[in-house]
């Protein structure tokens, strides 16, 4: 069965996010009244599986996400045979 695996990694709360601190900077240059900005990362992955759920959390765990630093959410729908 093919799946879809919509994934958001962010840093934890606290964390430093050197990314989102200059986009955040250069918005409120540009006149915005931002407060904070963070950078999440996003992944798509189709992929073949018999058991969705445990090879995603797998995927987070092992590269996607390092547990020390980020935390992740995912959704995963079926696409069918």
């Amino acid at each position: 069965m093919k799946y879809k695996a919509k994934i958001i990694v962010r840093l934890k709360e606290g964390l430093n996010d050197p990314e989102g601190r200059v986009i955040g900077k250069a918005l409120k240059n540009l006149g915005y009244k931002i407060d904070e900005l963070k950078v999440p990362k996003y992944f798509e992955v189709v992929f073949e599986s018999d058991e969705p759920e445990k090879e995603v959390e797998e995927m987070c765990k092992r590269l996607l996400a390092n547990p020390v630093i980020h935390t992740y959410e995912y959704e995963i729908e079926s696409l069918g045979e």
